[in-house]
């Protein structure tokens, strides 16, 4: 008899963002091919739902279930999802009274930043994992006594794969953390033709829903403030082309101002890789990626390698990134190179662009010794005592 994990993110709520939807299929279609049925549950509000212009919608016209519906379609997941809307109301997909049943059946859940807070499903699963994908802000919320988000759960994972060490800043809150790398697919992500005339790109938010937060008398950025510090970059690589696929508000017309004069080209993240397929298909065009995480990552060393860089080598992209204490987890000389000053990161720049074909190579062996769905998922589940 197959077995049944329950899985729960924000896909419907957060449309067109194609590198969201990517880290929710690698756990769903990765636990798919270890021999897992997986039941993907996903909730909206009457308020969320907006049409492709942005404006308010009822749900049936909204963005948000058509996106939801096409990525389950494309990805064969169409018996295997739930969308609660508006706590229960109503629902696509599986049945809201069969997801009850299932969940007493399921072995466990799998909660990314505790999205699922209905109680009534919650309650009937015996293990409850609340998988962090953010590491720093929950734990030290929790520490400050502002916001407890891994209430509820039983398990706790993280890809920040340094907590609980020594050398790594982010309070443990008493849990017993399970550390993972960022698993990929690799049948959905094959290696790419080589782009040597592509640009360094990069895929995010600039700031992000949260703010900066003070803990023990020193206060973690986000990405605009730890990105800031390499601006001059295009200026000591005249041979390079930069190209971010950034998130940006208007009202930060100041940062955007500085980038265009510092050499960097921007793009709109919802227009050139607003689906799972188009966010493949920039990550194949390009030619490398450059890597700044948000402050917090790097100034607590986290250990974090974002879902988005190991797409990158994954395809055969090498991967230019601020070190955000990777150097011990993984091979940074070849395929993967970490950089903590702008003098550094214009020699890693250099170095790709001398020797791209091999990079190009290292990085794709990368990704199949360490990021492997298979591999990844296998130990999770064995770590978490349910094989």
């Amino acid at each position: 008899m197959r077995r049944l994990i329950l899985y729960s993110g924000a896909l419907a709520q957060m449309p067109n963002q194609g590198g969201l939807t990517w880290f929710h299929l690698q756990f769903l279609l990765g636990l798919r091919r270890l021999g897992w049925d997986v039941l993907f549950i996903d909730w909206l509000e009457p308020k969320m739902c907006v049409d492709v212009a942005g404006c308010p919608a009822s749900l049936d016209d909204s963005q948000n279930l058509r996106y939801l519906l096409q990525v389950m379609r494309d990805y064969d997941l169409t018996e295997s999802f739930s969308l609660i809307y508006n706590r229960g109301e109503r629902t696509t997909g599986m049945p809201r009274e069969r997801v009850l049943e299932l969940a007493v059946e399921a072995d466990l859940i799998l909660n990314v930043m505790g999205y699922l807070d209905d109680e009534e499903i919650l309650s009937r699963v015996r293990r409850r994992v609340f998988i962090d994908i953010d590491p720093g802000f929950g734990q030290i919320w929790r520490d400050l006594g502002l916001h407890d988000p891994f209430r509820g759960h039983t398990d706790f994972v993280t890809l920040g794969r340094n907590i609980g060490q020594p050398k790594c800043a982010i309070p443990t809150c008493g849990l017993n953390w399970i550390t993972i790398p960022q698993p990929v697919v690799l049948e959905h992500w094959p290696a790419q033709a080589l782009r040597s005339e592509g640009a360094f790109t990069s895929i995010g938010a600039w700031r992000g829903p949260n703010g900066p937060i003070e803990y023990k008398g020193r206060t973690y950025g986000l990405r605009v403030h730890e990105f800031r510090k390499f601006v001059g970059l295009p200026s000591l690589c005249p041979d390079s082309r930069f190209e971010m696929a950034f998130d940006i508000h208007p009202g930060d017309a100041r940062d955007i101002g500085m980038l265009h004069g510092q050499g960097w080209s921007l793009v709109d993240p919802k227009v050139v890789c607003g689906g799972p397929a188009e966010y493949l298909a920039y990550i194949a065009r390009s030619k490398a990626e450059f890597m700044v995480p948000k402050q917090m990552y790097v100034d607590t060393n986290s250990g974090l390698l974002s879902d988005r860089s190991v797409n990158y080598l994954a395809s055969g992209r090498p991967v230019l990134a601020r070190d955000t204490g990777i150097s011990d987890l993984y091979p940074t000389s070849e395929g993967l190179l970490t950089f903590s000053t702008l003098d550094e990161a214009a020699k890693g720049a250099e170095a790709v662009n001398a020797n791209y074909s091999r990079h190009a190579r290292a990085a794709r062996e990368i990704a199949v010794e360490y990021f492997d769905s298979d591999k990844v998922l296998t130990k999770l589940l064995a770590d978490l005592g349910v094989g």
